[in-house]
């Protein structure tokens, strides 16, 4: 257990509330938007004053209900949309990028990401072309041995939320240790990719506080999965990029879910044990059953609810957790893939 920075604002996760608008510290605001038909709720957006204005990290999915929840919460800190300076995008994912291009036409904001997702952009949202994403997911699933049945229903499951992203190319691309140039503000970008290729975190070194998007959270873990724009070896990515982040000597963490909180370090040895755990169980499936597919690994892994229980759209994404830890296995040489299709994994 981490201690909450906000004890009221953890008691409102708990409790399946909204926590308020809170004034974090001297020209630091915490405003949550709204998330649809997601367990997480909202996101947390956070609001840094600037002479003349203020820039936000991260914005919310592109709908009426979030778009008018920041508003209102700007309201409370004394702004209005046409105020916002800049949009500082922890990574793509449209709770986080999905409000970017609305808040941009509103107020002239620009918009910043890292290279590496910068570059993904067009592919997981433009109409033109996505039809292809799609089918390289079901080429993905195809391998990881998905029922036949299953391929179209989880290769199209993201196509349900399509609509709550407006597609924003950046207008700044972010690289790992730029000092962004936010006047009163000591902010230095890390690049912590696992979570998406090109997730950023945000320190401030003279307020000790670190802005770490869905990279570390108070209770949950981020999902970290192969899939056709990752990288080959996704966890190892995320391993490597805890590891950059424990030593950072902040007091406080401002992640974008749940409740800020104040043990970094500690977190992050939590979440390293907790890959662990999971890398041994799916190292014991293995080797129980020898020859399995990715998904078989999958439907006898310890998931937070029985697997039939389990949307398709959940599913697709346990599966490909999975994926990404037999990898890190494989690249460890502590699994083997016999590949084919689909593929079948062994001891060696």
């Amino acid at each position: 257990m981490v201690t909450p920075a906000n004890p009221a604002q953890r008691e409102a996760w708990v409790g399946g509330a909204y926590p308020d608008v809170e004034r974090v510290r001297p020209g630091l605001w915490s405003v949550p938007v709204p998330i649809p038909i997601n367990p997480l709720r909202y996101v947390l957006v956070y609001v840094l004053e600037l002479p003349g204005g203020v820039v936000i990290i991260d914005a919310g999915w592109n709908t009426d209900e979030a778009y008018d929840a920041l508003v209102a919460g700007l309201g409370v800190a004394g702004y209005a949309i046409t105020d916002v300076k800049g949009v500082l995008v922890t990574h793509i994912h449209p709770d986080h990028y999905g409000l970017a291009g609305r808040i941009r036409e509103s107020s002239g904001a620009w918009i910043a990401l890292h290279p590496a997702d910068a570059r993904l952009v067009r592919e997981r949202y433009d109409d033109e072309v996505i039809d292809s994403l799609v089918q390289r997911e079901r080429d993905l699933l195809r391998r990881c041995g998905v029922p036949d049945l299953s391929l179209d229903e989880l290769a199209g499951a993201s196509m349900r939320i399509r609509h709550m992203v407006s597609m924003a190319k950046p207008d700044r691309l972010v690289e790992d240790g730029d000092d962004l140039d936010l006047p009163g503000w000591d902010l230095r970008a890390i690049w912590t990719p696992g979570h998406s290729p090109g997730h950023l975190c945000f320190v401030s070194p003279e307020r000790k506080v670190l802005f770490s998007g869905d990279h570390v959270l108070a209770k949950i873990t981020p999902m970290v999965a192969v899939h056709p724009q990752s990288p080959p070896n996704p966890l190892a990515d995320y391993l490597d990029s805890l590891d950059a982040v424990r030593k950072l000597e902040v007091e406080e963490v401002l992640p974008a879910h749940e409740y800020r909180f104040l043990e970094l370090t500690e977190r992050v040895d939590s979440v390293m044990a907790h890959h662990d755990e999971r890398l041994a169980e799916i190292e014991q499936v293995v080797a129980a059953a020898g020859g399995v597919t990715c998904w078989d690994v999958a439907t006898r892994l310890t998931w937070s609810r029985p697997w039939e229980t389990i949307p398709s759209f959940m599913r697709r994404s346990a599966n490909n957790e999975t994926l990404a830890h037999l990898v890190w296995l494989e690249a460890k040489g502590r699994v083997v893939k016999e590949a084919g299709e689909p593929d079948l994994w062994h001891l060696p």
